[in-house]
């Protein structure tokens, strides 16, 4: 039996899943190419169609703005084309919608991603964290990841519409990060029983595998979109990311399938993760939430093998595994698992 000394988290601090950087100069000695399977984004990109290079040349057109606005409406289920706002990534949008309330108390359900905390507190909001509805209170701003990450926990719209219903009468705001729906089925959307005081955000790059194009949407009731808009400026969405976006969005066909593709390697997954000794306990269609007693020493042998999964400091029993994205990802996967089983 090999006894390893204690090792830090790879993400010490308020870190994200992606930072490959800290991975490799962590283990300059994994083999590479790295598995990076600590992000949650679909491993199988859309095909970027082919798209006039001298898009790179030119400033946004209405037509080509307006051609991604109806492609979003029709995938997301918007009523009209003012109540969407495309944005360069929905990061971007996180650090904006603090702004359209003035210093107020704000619920952010969790533990999720933090940067809806961090932004509401750099515009001097007063941020707390909640594990459940009940504990909203009096609060004029309810931030929810639906469905959550990294937990994958889900509410139903009904139970959403309910806190939006109490929000409005304190002319507050429901913030629903849907970062992770479109594996979902569409039922599962805010978006078209959008109450008046509500936003949803929408990531363009999970789903569809190319977070590198940076687009992202809110979907608001006409004149909160149009402030959001007003600060973004104009030209916010490059060309390429606007042809992409438009492409991807209208097609039917490849998220049909892509939704199956999914369901088959989140069942395999499942798998191969209960079958060492880990136990599932969060999950959505792009990723699984492990527990394990030793969580740190899994990670520590992954990453020994060029394989990187996502750590949480604050809940250090905790792992979450992306998808690999080919045959060679799963057989390394289940080679490092097995290096860390027999060393155990």
């Amino acid at each position: 039996m090999t006894v390893r000394p204690p090792e830090p988290a790879l993400h010490e601090g308020d870190l994200h899943g992606g930072d490959l950087d800290t991975a490799r100069s962590r283990f300059p000695n994994a083999p590479t190419p790295w598995i990076d399977l600590s992000t949650g984004i679909n491993p199988h990109a859309y095909p970027v169609p082919d798209f006039d290079t001298a898009a790179w040349a030119r400033l946004p057109q209405a037509s080509d703005e307006r051609a991604l606005t109806e492609a979003a409406c029709r995938r997301y289920g918007v009523a009209n084309g003012g109540m969407l706002v495309a944005a360069p990534g929905t990061q971007t949008l996180i650090q904006r919608v603090p702004r359209l309330l003035p210093s107020c108390d704000v619920a952010v359900l969790g533990p999720t991603y933090s940067e809806h905390g961090k932004a509401w507190r750099r515009e001097g909001h007063r941020v707390r964290e909640v594990g459940d509805l009940t504990e909203i209170g009096e609060a004029r701003a309810v931030v929810i990841v639906n469905p959550n990450n990294p937990t994958g926990r889900m509410f139903s719209v009904e139970e959403l519409r309910g806190i939006a219903a109490a929000l409005e009468e304190r002319r507050g705001l429901l913030v629903i990060d849907e970062a992770f729906a479109d594996a979902m089925d569409a039922e599962a959307s805010l978006i078209p029983q959008l109450p008046r005081s509500s936003i949803v955000l929408r990531s363009f790059g999970k789903m569809y595998g190319l977070p590198g194009v940076r687009l992202g949407f809110a979907v608001a009731a006409e004149d909160i979109a149009a402030g959001l808009r007003d600060d973004l400026g104009p030209w916010s969405v490059p060309v390429p990311a606007l042809q992409v976006g438009t492409a991807a969005l209208n097609d039917d066909v490849w998220l049909d399938e892509i939704r199956e593709t999914l369901k088959e390697d989140g069942s395999r997954l499942d798998g191969l993760l209960t079958g060492f000794g880990c136990e599932i306990v969060g999950a959505t269609p792009l990723f699984r939430l492990i527990a394990h007693d030793k969580a740190g020493d899994v990670a520590l042998a992954l990453g020994e093998a060029g394989v990187y999964v996502r750590q949480f400091p604050e809940h250090p029993r905790w792992l979450r595994f992306g998808l690999p994205g080919d045959e060679a990802a799963w057989q390394r996967l289940q080679a490092a698992l097995h290096t860390w089983s027999d060393d155990a």
